[in-house]
């Protein structure tokens, strides 16, 4: 890289630079992605994050008081809005289920995926 006239080094903007990119030349994270750029989603104020190794990324949003499910592949959508207080964060465990911290009502939420019964309408 060349010096500038002042005998420094252009600054780089990180901001847009692609995926790929080794990141700024001290570490540390570049942008990649916004969930709000890429699903136009609208956020009252996000809280916990958590992403399963399928690449499915939920947030816990305690203004709106919901958790949001962000597939891999597909459109977002509301997983849980029932009963959240002033959720904080969100973690799934091996067996299906899904924990809300509710710092609003000061417990941890323990919460499992329920589908309705197999049948005609119900595919």
């Amino acid at each position: 890289m060349d010096k500038d006239q002042k005998g420094q080094f252009p600054q780089k903007d990180w901001s847009r630079l692609p995926e790929q990119d080794a990141g700024p030349p001290n570490g540390g994270f570049i942008l990649v992605c916004s969930l709000r750029n890429k699903y136009g989603h609208q956020f009252g104020s996000p809280a916990g994050v958590y992403i399963d190794v399928e690449g499915n990324i939920l947030v816990a949003d305690e203004q709106c008081h919901t958790v949001h499910l962000f597939p891999e592949n597909g459109a977002p959508f509301c997983l849980v809005s029932a009963d959240l207080k002033k959720p904080t964060d969100v973690a799934c465990s091996f067996f299906g289920q899904l924990f809300v911290a509710d710092t609003g009502e000061n417990c941890l939420k323990p919460l499992r995926i329920v589908r309705p019964p197999y049948g005609p309408g119900n595919l």
